[in-house]
């Protein structure tokens, strides 16, 4: 598995989670990545997403202002920071990576979900 996402947990609503997304491979991506979550019997979701030298972020309505998404090169990893969870928030987590340097919302591959729990 090229992505792996983790930092996932249990939550109290109002709280913060920083969920991470790491490429495996020793070169640094030239492609945007996003983070979508789901829930059962929903569809993926689309939740933000990070150009490929993280310049230019895109968030859904139901996070923006609440979420922020950011990457480090060096470690070629990318970040989701969640402040004011809300049990609305509560889904599996992932991370994909786009086929474009700028996300265009055709995903190339996924990695693995993290579970995220946000108690009220």
């Amino acid at each position: 598995v090229q992505l792996q996402a983790s930092g996932g947990g249990l939550v109290q609503a109002g709280g913060s989670l920083r969920l991470s997304c790491k490429d495996s491979r020793r070169t640094s991506s030239n492609n945007a990545v996003a983070w979508f979550r789901q829930t059962p019997g929903k569809e993926r979701e689309f939740v933000a997403a990070v150009s490929w030298n993280g310049a230019i972020t895109t968030y859904s309505d139901a996070v923006k202002g609440r979420f922020t998404v950011s990457r480090d090169r060096a470690s070629n990893t990318v970040f989701l920071q969640m402040n004011i969870l809300k049990p609305e928030d509560t889904a599996v987590y992932y991370c994909a990576k786009d086929r474009r340097s700028v996300y265009s919302g055709s995903p190339q591959s996924w990695g693995q979900g993290t579970l995220v729990t946000v108690s009220s």
